[in-house]
């Protein structure tokens, strides 16, 4: 079964769930990664993932991966590292550095999803108010991050990095924390793997996103409730 190829200048996104099963969830191709496709993508529970030779490709798996702001799952290692506190985290202060850090090979053939183009596109919804970064510094050098898109009351999370121990796991822990006073419903994770697993998120059926994306891609978050949408802030919690 061939999968549609969008148009290049409007494309339109065919209904998510008629993704195919193998490669699972793969849904559609071409179109581009103007703010404004990506941003109906993702209302959609739709969203782009490809590599540098490929073309767009657009996915929307049977089964999701979420995280409940609530359900965030502190290990006593991590638990012990948040006591510890030597270290400080933002949010929206460096969003072009996370992405880039993100985007850095992790693999010996040196390949990355987040392709340049792709960093091009985010950073510019991030300008818009729509993307976000989550960032843990140790003194002046940043050491783990995350980012992803804020889209009504969930949070579809791209990617995250560490170059210190638990440091992504602290950025994920304090976007869980916020979130469970801000009103942050569902992290979506997108795919299933073990480490999200660890920290407390679960597979959810393909049906069952759709309708709680549909519920809450039209409330009012605001991301920067501590302040203006997309000006650097710091979070400080005692855990």
């Amino acid at each position: 079964m061939q999968i549609p190829l969008l148009d290049q200048e409007d494309p339109q996104f065919p209904d998510p769930r008629s993704a195919l099963a193998e490669p699972d969830g793969l849904l559609a191709a071409g179109g581009n990664l103007h703010p404004s496709t990506l941003l109906c993508a993702y209302r959609q529970g739709i969203f782009p993932w490809y590599q540098d030779d490929d073309p767009i490709l657009w996915w929307s798996p049977a089964i999701r991966c979420v995280l409940e702001p609530s359900q965030f799952h502190r290990s006593k290692s991590l638990a012990k590292a948040l006591r510890r506190n030597n270290y400080s985290v933002t949010t929206n202060r460096a969003f072009a550095a996370v992405i880039s850090a993100c985007s850095d090979p992790r693999d010996m053939e040196g390949g990355t999803w987040i392709t340049d183009e792709m960093i091009a596109a985010y950073i510019d919804l991030h300008h818009q108010g729509y993307a976000h970064s989550v960032e843990v510094w140790h003194e002046d050098n940043l050491i783990g991050g995350l980012y992803g898109l804020a889209i009504g009351s969930l949070f579809c999370g791209e990617s995250m990095f560490s170059r210190s121990a638990d440091a992504s796991k602290i950025a994920m822990a304090h976007l869980c924390r916020w979130g469970s006073e801000a009103g942050l419903e569902l992290i979506d994770c997108q795919l299933i793997n073990p480490h999200l697993l660890s920290l407390g998120a679960k597979p959810l059926d393909r049906g069952v996103f759709l309708s709680k994306l549909q519920d809450g891609r039209e409330k009012a978050l605001d991301w920067g409730y501590l302040g203006s949408s997309n000006s650097p802030q710091t979070l400080e919690y005692k855990w």
